[in-house]
């Protein structure tokens, strides 16, 4: 299989380089993926000054180094950049969760939803905070995610949000198929002073909050478990679809 790996904290990222250490000994893979770090770019693209490329030899591998967000990484590879259109995307792995609210600002979660726009299968993975940058379970499970995919197929414009606890694959509790909670980080921003002391703001985070919800993401994961979320690009309620329907809305 084709297989396109990108990311959001850059090409360099030793999350990137693991999933492709696990998946080409099975699969094509071609890294491409943003030069520097683009986290909680969100689905933002390029549109007001040119992308660069560059050819780039990191972690063992080579792979496309891109001046731009998670989604041009992803357009470009279709595009411009691979010989062959990718069978499936991969985007990560993350090294923290996106799970909740995290969602809506997650370069690695564009990424998939890019491909998926683009009528590919993809998943975007991520990884509970490890200080030793292990992640080779992470990995693994997503090769063995791949093959189900094979197997089963997805349906066009759905990807898959999965998240991995940092723990040793005996300890992980097991899979769970969850929905996206609601649960956000508890965020702040620090006020400080410039040498002109002109007052700036840098925003921070201090924790994440998870849901405690059986079936959603942030539960899952925080019971050692590996959460796997179907996401649609279709954003539309279709129960509120319904009930402004009865609103009787027209023109005076």
């Amino acid at each position: 299989m084709n297989i396109l790996l990108t990311n959001d904290d850059g090409i360099h990222a030793e999350g990137l380089w693991a999933l492709e250490k696990a998946l080409s000994d099975e699969h094509r893979t071609t890294v491409v993926a943003p030069d520097t770090e683009r986290s909680a770019t969100g689905h933002s693209i390029t549109l007001l000054h040119p992308l660069r490329v560059n050819r780039i030899q990191t972690n063992g591998g080579s792979g496309h180094a891109v001046s731009g967000t998670p989604a041009d990484c992803v357009k470009l590879a279709v595009l411009e950049l691979m010989e062959a259109r990718p069978d499936m995307v991969v985007s990560g792995i993350n090294p923290g969760p996106n799970v909740g609210f995290n969602l809506n600002y997650s370069g690695t979660v564009s990424a998939a939803k890019e491909a998926a726009l683009m009528g590919m299968p993809a998943i975007a993975v991520s990884q509970t905070p490890n200080p030793d940058n292990e992640y080779r379970v992470a990995a693994d499970f997503v090769g063995i995610l791949i093959d189900k995919i094979i197997e089963n197929g997805l349906p066009l414009g759905t990807f898959l949000n999965v998240n991995v606890p940092a723990c040793p694959a005996g300890q992980i509790e097991g899979v769970r198929i969850t929905r996206q909670g609601v649960s956000r980080l508890k965020e702040m921003f620090h006020r400080r002073t410039d040498p002109r002391a002109q007052t700036y703001y840098w925003q921070g985070v201090e924790t994440q909050i998870f849901d405690q919800d059986v079936d959603t993401d942030g539960a899952a994961l925080s019971r050692n478990c590996i959460s796997i979320t179907p996401v649609q690009c279709d954003m539309t309620d279709h129960q509120a679809l319904e009930h402004l329907k009865s609103w009787d809305i027209n023109l005076k």
